[in-house]
């Protein structure tokens, strides 16, 4: 899916602007002077939600009580509206969205921001996110299923922090263990086929490092998961909360017997997080034809120029649709002249497209 076409109303800095896109966009600018907000606002109509703060405040323009998208997307039209009060309203071709998944479906994106290490070096839960993006897109199912197991796990967890007896909460555990090994399966499935896609890009971006990748299904895969359960009800009883269950799955990353997050540098960490969502979008491609957005917000940080090039270079390649958000233009302007660039130019919230336009 390419977004064509994208007006921005009293979204931070950005006053009022229309921009027509194209497959490689490079939005450049110094620091503070709306760059970062055009991805934002990308991200925004994509998932309905902001990449850099939760608070809808931060987001709309001070002297306004909401912000206003709207883009064209092939055949779609997408508006987002956000109050600061917090109301959002989400339309899809002149109707309203029942359900927030209607606009993920629509524009599938990837997002690489200086924060990204977080992929590698944060808790199991970012890591879950990631596995779920890729489900989600290819397994019309995986959202029922995943909303059943969150909503049984909620319920067992109430019964646990009111002292319920095990005969009680052995109720739910017998739709949750269902459930559990339902989505287990789904995630497992999904990095099996994954996985050598992204081995073929560590390959190009780490030649000289073996990253290993395993899923963790959130509890022993020897064990009985209702055994389990009721096993670790005590136990659990007193802690309030489920110790075992698809709620504690992990994607976990090696080089060697070594957490990757620990034997890579800065800059190897970097081009793994990209090769993760990159792989991501090739394989959903390759899947189910359908094309990834990639949002790369700093693109400088940690890479050296013959990094910068070999990602470019990768990004390129998945022929789908780039957003490279930079502060030098000339170094950008160097390293994609051999493909057709859309360059933008960001100061003080006042966009300007370069009337130069290679081809």
């Amino acid at each position: 899916m390419l977004l064509n076409q994208l007006s921005i109303s009293q979204l931070r800095n950005l006053k009022d602007v229309t921009l027509d896109f194209g497959p490689l966009n490079v939005i450049y600018g110094d620091n503070g002077s709306g760059k970062t907000s055009v991805l934002e606002a990308v991200h925004y109509l994509a998932l309905g939600r902001s990449f850099r703060t939760h608070l809808a405040s931060r987001v709309i323009n001070h002297d306004c009580d909401n912000f206003l998208l709207f883009g064209r997307a092939n055949k779609h039209a997408l508006g987002v509206q956000r109050f600061k009060n917090g109301d959002v309203t989400i339309k899809i071709d002149g109707e309203k969205a029942k359900k927030l998944t209607e606009l993920l479906d629509i524009l599938p994106l990837q997002l690489i921001t200086p924060e990204s290490f977080e992929l590698l070096t944060g808790g199991p839960k970012v890591r879950r996110q990631f596995v779920d993006w890729g489900v989600f897109h290819l397994d019309e199912n995986f959202m029922a299923i995943w909303n059943k197991c969150k909503r049984l796990l909620k319920q067992r967890n109430a019964l646990l922090k009111r002292k319920a007896p095990y005969k009680e909460i052995s109720f739910w555990d017998i739709e949750l263990v269902e459930c559990s090994l339902a989505l287990s399966e789904l995630r497992n499935q999904y990095i099996n086929s994954f996985n050598p896609v992204l081995q073929g890009i560590i390959e190009r971006f780490l030649p000289d490092t073996d990253v290993t990748v395993s899923y963790s299904q959130g509890w022993d895969k020897k064990a009985d998961l209702a055994q389990l359960l009721e096993r670790n009800y005590s136990r659990e009883l007193a802690l309030g909360y489920t110790l075992s269950g698809p709620h504690k799955a992990d994607l976990k990353l090696r080089c060697g017997a070594i957490p990757a997050s620990d034997a890579l540098s800065r800059g190897q960490l970097k081009l793994l997080v990209c090769a993760l969502r990159i792989a991501q979008g090739v394989h959903l491609k390759q899947q189910v034809d359908k094309q990834t957005i990639y949002l790369v917000d700093d693109l400088s940080s940690e890479l050296d120029s013959q990094k910068r090039q070999l990602l470019i270079d990768q990004l390129v390649d998945t022929q789908a649709q780039l957003f490279l958000s930079v502060i030098d233009a000339s170094q950008i302007k160097q390293q994609t002249s051999k493909y057709q660039t859309k360059m933008f130019h960001v100061e003080h919230g006042v966009i300007k497209q370069d009337n130069l336009e290679r081809e």
